[in-house]
């Protein structure tokens, strides 16, 4: 079961925010898999929508 984390209001990105963009914009990953990003707690849920474009959803 996923546990949806809420980004702070800050301007400032998750340590891994970079290294998951770069990888899905080079076509390296999959939704899925920055989908999965957010699980493993690399990223929050309000990059992951910066990231893909589309709403985050607890199941993929």
């Amino acid at each position: 079961m996923a546990v949806r984390v809420k980004a702070a209001t800050t301007a400032a990105h998750s340590k891994n925010y970079d290294k998951v963009r770069r990888y899905y914009e080079r076509g390296l990953w999959t939704k899925a898999m920055v989908h999965r990003a957010v699980d493993c707690k690399w990223i929050t849920c309000d990059e992951y929508e910066e990231i893909v474009g589309e709403e985050y959803a607890e199941e993929v």
